[in-house]
């Protein structure tokens, strides 16, 4: 399992205004993310890991998710983390039609400004689908999206040390956008083995820089 796919090397191509996969950095700079919670259950032993670390993430949240657990988000934006756009009900982009899907972004946009009081946050489409029209949207109107170019895999559910050993025999490299999930219990574990070993090797945790929402 490579943790930088051929889809994220050719988006990667692309304007990084228009969709961000890698950041420019000046040494060992990563940037966090975590998508589909809030989770009452498995968001909280993230934050403690990051807490215990000293790092930050950015959460890209699912907008209808956040008034079942809104502890949870007030903890995150307390702790000084950032509140990503992940939208209200997670669906393949691609199935609804643009107005729908800018729909689905801009009610999560105005349930998160409760959290947080941004009014536009960064977008990051469900399950990695962009559909065509949401891109000609986004380059239109001169904002950006926010993908990945590390996936850490940890969606598929296999054990926390077989994703540790993967991301171990590809190490991150400066200005890598690392995909999480803060919604099962093998993230968790492997961010226990990750994060300590990436901040010893002297890797700087950081959540993503202000994007164009």
């Amino acid at each position: 399992m490579n943790p930088r796919s051929r889809k994220t090397r050719l988006l990667g191509l692309l304007p990084s205004s228009l969709v961000v996969t890698r950041l420019p950095a000046r040494g060992k700079v990563v940037h966090l993310t975590f998508d589909d919670g809030p989770d009452p259950e498995h968001t909280a032993p993230v934050l403690d890991l990051l807490a215990r670390h000293g790092a930050k993430a950015t959460f890209f949240l699912v907008g209808n998710r956040l008034d079942d657990h809104p502890g949870v988000v007030e903890r995150i934006v307390r702790e000084g983390h950032q509140l990503g756009n992940h939208s209200w009900t997670h669906p393949f982009m691609s199935d609804l039609p643009l107005a729908g899907q800018l729909e689905e972004i801009e009610r999560t946009d105005r349930a998160l400004a409760r959290f947080d009081g941004i009014e536009r946050h960064p977008f990051r489409p469900p399950c990695g689908v962009l559909p065509a029209n949401l891109l000609l949207h986004y380059a239109r109107h001169r904002r950006t999206i926010a993908y990945w170019s590390y996936d850490s895999h940890d969606y598929t559910k296999l054990p926390a040390d077989r994703l540790a050993a993967n991301l171990e025999q590809h190490p991150p490299r400066p200005g890598e956008v690392v995909l999480m999930h803060d919604d099962n219990a093998e993230t968790s574990a492997l961010l226990a083995r990750m994060l300590p070993a990436w901040i010893a090797a002297g890797w700087q945790v950081q959540a993503l820089p202000p994007l164009r929402a």
